[in-house]
């Protein structure tokens, strides 16, 4: 019933103009509204709104992810931007911060200002 219809992704967040600055100018996401309640962004066709929380814990997990097609370029560029990428104990990273699941896919870890965990991942 819902596989034919858009998704719409919700990221807390305990300060706006720091999460538009995060969201807008590092990760590039095209602001297409905002009210008292959320800044709502546009990434390739899905809305991603990044709503006030007040105060909560970030989960401990990644929250929300993009595929993309050349995983180290864009870390890269990200990086450039003042993207930070996490790094894990216990799990082998490359240089940019790129873990490689026994799979094949390819993962690397952010934190937006709140402490949420985001990633990129490259399933070749």
């Amino acid at each position: 019933m819902l596989a034919t219809k858009p998704v719409i992704g919700f990221i807390p967040t305990k300060n706006f103009r720091r999460a538009r600055t995060f969201f807008q100018k590092k990760l590039g996401l095209r602001l297409i509204a905002t009210d008292d309640f959320a800044l709502v962004f546009e990434s390739d066709g899905t809305m991603i709104r990044v709503v006030k929380a007040g105060d909560f814990a970030p989960a401990p997990y990644t929250i929300l992810g993009w595929q993309v097609t050349d995983l180290r370029r864009t870390v890269a560029a990200l990086k450039k931007r003042g993207v930070v990428f996490e790094r894990f104990p216990g799990m082998e990273q490359d240089d940019l911060g790129i873990w490689a699941a026994p799979g094949g896919a390819q993962v690397a870890w952010f934190k937006d200002p709140d402490g949420n965990t985001l990633s990129l991942s490259f399933h070749g």
